[in-house]
């Protein structure tokens, strides 16, 4: 896109959630997924006057697992993934607004319990567009650069 700043990140980055009590969330940058994913504990659906909610249960905090937080957001829709054993799996759609460095940005995600992988978060290919190019030698890149 013309005129627009990319920002090079590394392979594992902090992310901010700016709606959600969320801060400093490690998420693997993962250029093989088209849509970031994130772990929760559990979640349950509901069916309200405003659409579809999920209520989700996390633990983000790997060295304090105890900790363990509840939200309730919107539900975009339930969205078909392949999942990284290669299964089709039904998935919540949702959106959140994050903060990657300099970049604030509305971002879709689907909520999975991925309490078998390294990271509690990945960021996809649509999270990545238009702002960020990834060396994949290099992590952490945007942890010294503020707005």
């Amino acid at each position: 896109m013309p005129g627009r700043t990319l920002h090079v990140i590394g392979w594992k980055e902090y992310v901010e959630f700016v709606d959600w009590p969320l801060r400093r969330v490690k998420a693997k940058i993962d250029t093989g997924a088209r849509t970031s994913a994130l772990d929760v504990l559990s979640y349950e659906l509901h069916d309200t006057d405003e659409g579809l909610t999920a209520t989700l249960r996390l633990s983000l905090d790997p060295r304090h697992p105890e900790r363990v937080q509840e939200l309730t957001v919107p539900v975009l829709k339930m969205a078909v993934i392949c999942n990284s054993s290669g299964m089709r799996e039904q998935r919540p759609l949702v959106e959140a607004t994050l903060r990657l460095g300099p970049v604030t940005k509305r971002v879709p995600l689907t909520i999975t319990n991925r309490s078998g992988m390294r990271f509690r978060m990945i960021l996809g290919r649509k999270a990545l567009e238009d702002d960020f190019i990834v060396d994949v030698g290099k992590k952490y890149l945007m942890r010294k650069v503020r707005k």
